[in-house]
Parts: C-alpha cells; sequence; structure tokens
C-alpha cells in the first residue's frame, strides 16, 4: 500500500491498470524505438526487472543494440538484436517510447499484428499502439517514469538495478534533471529513488567517462564546423559521413552535441543535421523554455518532445540545411511578429 500512495494522483489509476494487464501476459518481447536512448533502453531494463520478478517469460530487444556508452549499464537479460531465433515463441510485446510501429524497426513492426501488446510512452503522435492497453502521457518527463509507477502499482520496490534502470531514463530525458520537464513529481521520484539506495552519482560518472578518442575527436570537429545563424538566434552544425571515418567515430558519438550548441550565447533553436546517405538526412532541434521545436520538426514530418525533436529529410545535405534553416527561421520570425 505504501508503494501504491507514492505514486502521484493522476498516474495511480493507470499505472495499477498496465501492471495488471503485464500480470496475464507471458512469452513477452520487450523492446523501445530504434537506436534507443537512454530513455529506451533504461524502460526496457526496468520492465525487464518487472517481468523477472513477476515470474514471466521474456526476451529483451534493441534494434540495431544498445548504444555503445550503455555498455556499462546492467540489463536484467541478455538484450537480442534479431528476432530471427528467439528463446521462445512470442505471445506478447511491451513497447516502450514510441508510438508507431515504424518506430520498432521493420523485424518488430511485422510481427506486431500476432502479438498482444502493452505501450507505454510519452511522445506525442498519438493514443498508442498496444493492442491490450495504451499508456500514454505527454506529460510524463520520460517513459521510464511511468514503468516506474507501475512497478510501484505492481508492488514492487524501485530498488537495486531497477532503480538504475528507471534513473538512466530519467536522466537522459531531462538533460541531467535540467530541462523544462523537470517537474516536482520528476524530482519526487528520484528523492524515492536515492532513498532507496540508488546510486546517482555513480550512474552519472559512469555516463559521462566513457569516451573514446573517436568521440573526443569528433566533438571537436563538430564545434569547429559549428555556427550561429538568423542574428545569432540558431546555433547549426552539419556533420558529413566521412566526419565520422575521418575522427574513427560512430554516429551515437554525436549523442548530446545538439545540447551543446544551447550553450551559446543568444542561441534559441539549436540544430544538428547529419548526413547518413547522399540524399537521406537526420536533423535534431534543442530549445528551451517556451521555444517549441516540435512543432519545426512536425512541420517536416518529424516529432518529439517540446524542447527536443528530430526528424528526417530525404535530400543531399547542403539542401537539407537550408530547408532546416529555413523552416527555423520562419518560426522564429512568427514568435518575434506574434510579441509585437
Amino acid at each position: 500500500m505504501q508503494q501504491i500512495n507514492a505514486i502521484p494522483g493522476p498516474y495511480a489509476e493507470k499505472a495499477l491498470q498496465i501492471a495488471e494487464a503485464l500480470s496475464q501476459m507471458d512469452q513477452i518481447v520487450v523492446a523501445g524505438h530504434v537506436h534507443p536512448d537512454g530513455d529506451a533502453a533504461g524502460s526496457v531494463a526496468a520492465v525487464g526487472h518487472i517481468l523477472r520478478d513477476m515470474g514471466k517469460e521474456f526476451m529483451l530487444y534493441a534494434n540495431p543494440r544498445l548504444p555503445g556508452y550503455l555498455d556499462f549499464f546492467p540489463m536484467p537479460a541478455v538484450v537480442h538484436t534479431t528476432l530471427e531465433h528467439p528463446p521462445f515463441t512470442p505471445r506478447c510485446a511491451v513497447l516502450l517510447d514510441c508510438g508507431e510501429p515504424e518506430r520498432l524497426g521493420a523485424e518488430l513492426a511485422g510481427l506486431l499484428p500476432q502479438l498482444d501488446s502493452v505501450n507505454i510512452d510519452h511522445h506525442l503522435g498519438g493514443d498508442g499502439m498496444g493492442s491490450r492497453d495504451n499508456w500514454v502521457v505527454t506529460e510524463a518527463a520520460a517513459t521510464a517514469q511511468l514503468v516506474a509507477y507501475v512497478s510501484m502499482a505492481a508492488g514492487l520496490p524501485l530498488t537495486g538495478d531497477l532503480s538504475l534502470a528507471v534513473a538512466l531514463g530519467l536522466i537522459t530525458d531531462t538533460g541531467g534533471f535540467c530541462h523544462g520537464n523537470t517537474s516536482a513529481d520528476v524530482l519526487s521520484l528520484a528523492s524515492h529513488l536515492v532513498q532507496n539506495g540508488c546510486n546517482l552519482p555513480w550512474l552519472r560518472e559512469q555516463l559521462d567517462n566513457n569516451w573514446s578518442l573517436g568521440r573526443w575527436r569528433l566533438w571537436g570537429l563538430l564545434m569547429e564546423n559549428s555556427c550561429v545563424v538568423h542574428d545569432g538566434q540558431i546555433g547549426i552544425c552539419q556533420v558529413r559521413l566521412q566526419d565520422l571515418s575521418r575522427c574513427q567515430a560512430l554516429k551515437e558519438d554525436m549523442e548530446g552535441f545538439v545540447e551543446q550548441l544551447r550553450r551559446l550565447h543568444g542561441v534559441k533553436v539549436a540544430a544538428l543535421l547529419r548526413e547518413d546517405s547522399p540524399q537521406l538526412c537526420k536533423f535534431s532541434l534543442r530549445s528551451y523554455g517556451d521555444l517549441d521545436v516540435r512543432s519545426i520538426a512536425a512541420d517536416l514530418d518529424g516529432g518529439g518532445h517540446f524542447n527536443a525533436a528530430g526528424g528526417t529529410l530525404r535530400m543531399p545535405l547542403e539542401q537539407a540545411g537550408q530547408v532546416l534553416l529555413n523552416h527555423i527561421g520562419r518560426y522564429l520570425d512568427n514568435l518575434k511578429n506574434t510579441a509585437r
């Protein structure tokens, strides 16, 4: 009862409902979105701990894999990178931190219609893709926050590696408790984790003290290539394919760089544009406060959060850069005109 009472009122009823749904499932694939970040990975780990404590048969799945910077992180089971030879015939799925089948990757998305599924997410874009139940709360700072409440509703204490999994998700999606989504509920949950023995300093150290020389060189190059435009309001960096090979770095080594662009004085919107192929680019946007980069991304068929969003542009890098800058500039100009 003490665990349930610790769940904030608006979350309690649905947390109990999701916990009950999990109790009725077995032979479960647990997965987040493709190219998982800390919240997706932490949520997958946390659900794995919950299912293990429930005595369920489950497998963890990450497409194409968990990022290398999380190699240190204690997962509750082997993380599979393919569904070709699963340890059992999947009957159910718990889908985390995404709300659209295509964000799961083609392999799992193709299997999804055959599975009894629960979807837990905090992104805008719909009511969820679960066939059994959905819990989509856009006000939540992280999917791991919702998973924590499910664990509490199930009577499972947030201790040990489970607490670290939740903390990983919270740290990732609040920018280390710096973003505008760091609500009182988030801080209360973080306090609960620490009171129950979660070693946040250790987790922060592991996340910070694991850079490769390739990543170090890449960030130096990205800083050199960055610029500010639109009267200093936009900070942008374009990354070419050869930049990664030149630095002997990986795509995941760019994680966190767009946040650094926001540190430039006067920058309101930070943008990182990465060339994935000659005709395909990925962009990430960041902002502070009441600047809604999600709306900019949505205009380009992307999505995300209010202060953190992204998407894909199917065009050469130079063209993509101009298109992205035009959309960001138009958004900022509209805000300026509205304020007059």
